[in-house]
């Protein structure tokens, strides 16, 4: 009788990684599942002054450091928030503003650097501990995340895979989304995510015991309901204004197929769950930037199908 435990969209927050790597032991899982955007969306610069102290920025707020020990509290408070911080001279930061792309591939390199540290901490937490953990990147990660995640020992890359989670139960998992207006990584349209669903699905599957792992929730569930943005992308109405912003294509492959479960992110203000006539679909939400992890435990059971579920908040 598998036991899930989901979170997702935890963008470089290394507090919530941990909690989420801690989190099947918490809460009795037997499977975690990462449903996508897991890397930072920014680098925080620590820049050294003429008399030897620091200074940083961090959500607008200016912070003088005076000593090693105040600078190692302010990195790890940065990367608690999902931010790469990083020491920087006047030269590198003026070599930096003199050349944008060197700052594209330092980001890269950092974020794959946590990336890959993030792995080895999960390789020591879960050696041993009969946990099944799957990781599928989002719309917002590089590529080359796949490759480093690949590298794990006991994390399973798990994009276009149909993996097994006990007792017959089976997963499919994708990171893309619809159409955005930032034009990240993984998009596609409605028509080609619609392809790329349907080529993971086993033929004769049992959708009893299928869940599908999608990070784009579905179009109109209200677990998609983002605030309205003008054609400058500044938000309408100080975000009052609300409008389903999900993917047809992912509605449309649930209410055909029917999984059991299906589990989403995407839209962080989206938690919550929905009917869609037999699937429970689940987002999960996301407040990573608060170091706070959002997830849910859906334990399935081979004769009910879906046995219970309970969205968390730790």
């Amino acid at each position: 009788m598998p036991r899930l435990f989901f979170a997702t969209d935890v963008h470089g927050s290394e507090i919530c990684w941990k909690k989420f790597l801690n989190a099947g032991k918490f809460y009795n899982a037997d499977v975690l599942i990462l449903g996508g955007d897991m890397t930072g969306k920014a680098l925080v610069p620590i820049q050294q002054q003429a008399d030897g102290k620091w200074k940083g920025v961090l959500l607008q707020q200016e912070f003088l450091l005076e000593n090693e020990e105040q600078v190692r509290d302010f990195e790890k408070r940065v990367g608690s928030r999902g931010y790469y911080p990083f020491r920087a001279t006047a030269d590198m930061m003026q070599e930096f503003r003199a050349d944008p792309q060197k700052v594209d591939a330092y980001f890269n390199a950092q974020m794959l650097k946590v990336v890959a540290q993030w792995m080895e901490l999960a390789d020591q937490k879960l050696a041993g501990s009969g946990l099944q953990c799957y990781v599928c990147p989002g719309n917002d990660d590089d590529f080359s995340v796949d490759d480093v995640v690949r590298q794990a020992k006991h994390v399973t890359l798990a994009e276009g895979k149909v993996v097994e989670l006990g007792d017959g139960f089976q997963m499919i998992s994708s990171g893309w989304s619809n159409v955005t207006p930032w034009k990240t990584h993984r998009e596609a349209s409605e028509e080609d995510l619609a392809k790329r669903i349907a080529a993971m699905i086993p033929q004769n599957a049992n959708m009893q015991r299928m869940v599908f792992n999608l990070h784009c929730p579905p179009y109109g569930s209200n677990l998609d309901e983002a605030a309205q943005l003008d054609e400058n992308l500044n938000v309408k109405d100080a975000g009052r204004s609300l409008t389903p912003v999900g993917s047809k294509a992912v509605r449309d492959a649930i209410m055909k197929y029917q999984p059991v479960l299906s589990l989403h992110g995407h839209i962080h203000e989206g938690k919550g769950a929905a009917r869609l006539g037999k699937t429970l679909a689940i987002n999960a939400g996301s407040l990573y930037e608060q170091g706070v992890l959002q997830g849910a435990i859906v334990e399935l059971d081979p004769k009910k199908g879906l046995k219970s579920y309970q969205l968390t908040t730790g």
